[in-house]
């Protein structure tokens, strides 16, 4: 890592634009040799993780960049990869950051469940489910997709073209199965028409099962993990008021 990268990350907090502030991870924007990046500073793991993340398992910082140089040499969109950056003792680790280009989208995944002006609905399911197939063929399976993980930016010719991002945790296959690519897709929406739509176009291009089939065991796979969603919702709303 070259010097001015690494005053930027010693300097995080003061230093550049925040972008995402959540409860376990932050990211930041800055200009970086007349380009604009985005830092992502993991959370710092307590205790026994600190240790794992040192010396047993990779940090999710660096399972980021690796999985990130993955999906670009096998053709898959996610903001290209920089470096990545990991601060520990002989403890464990303690802090972590993961550095790529800042990828500007004209929409979320996410902004099919909002009014966006100019996105074409159905445009949009269907290519979030030819992107899935596509993931699945080469054997991706993204552990996070879900509704605010994929980019789209449009292009001059009207497609919808998506771009992965939180990457640390995923799976790579020979062959992925079926089952496992119905489970895959159960958190692209909660509504049967999305998971009907989503079914009709990843038959176009899957043969081994019938578009009912796909259908079926998607809409199954999205109605348990909406109401184990709902379920956990529930109990931490009523902790809370204890």
């Amino acid at each position: 890592m070259n010097e001015e990268l690494f005053y930027i990350i010693n300097n995080f907090e003061s230093l550049g634009e925040d972008c995402f502030v959540g409860k376990r991870n932050k990211i930041k924007i800055f200009e970086y040799k007349g380009k604009i990046i985005n830092i992502k500073s993991f959370k710092i793991p307590s205790g026994i993780k600190s240790f794992i993340y040192k010396y047993i398992r990779k940090s999710k910082a660096r399972r980021s960049f690796e999985n990130a140089s993955i999906l670009l040499e096998k053709g898959i969109g996610t903001p290209r990869p920089i470096a990545y950056y990991e601060n520990s003792n002989w403890m464990g680790l303690k802090d972590s950051y993961y550095i790529c280009e800042h990828l500007k989208p004209d929409f979320l995944y996410t902004s099919l469940f909002r009014d966006s002006p100019g996105l074409d609905r159905d445009k949009l399911i269907r290519g979030m489910a030819k992107f899935s197939f596509q993931l699945h063929e080469k054997g991706i399976e993204f552990l996070d997709h879900s509704q605010g993980n994929s980019l789209v930016k449009v292009d001059e010719n009207g497609n919808y073209n998506f771009f992965l991002v939180d990457l640390n945790r995923m799976k790579f296959h020979h062959d992925m199965p079926f089952q496992t690519r119905m489970y895959n897709m159960r958190k692209l929406g909660p509504e049967k028409e999305i998971a009907e739509v989503i079914a009709n176009e990843y038959a176009k291009y899957y043969k081994l099962k019938t578009e009912a089939e796909i259908a079926a065991a998607l809409w199954e796979e999205t109605t348990k993990f909406y109401a184990f969603f709902k379920r956990k919702q529930a109990l931490k709303k009523k902790l809370k008021l204890k």
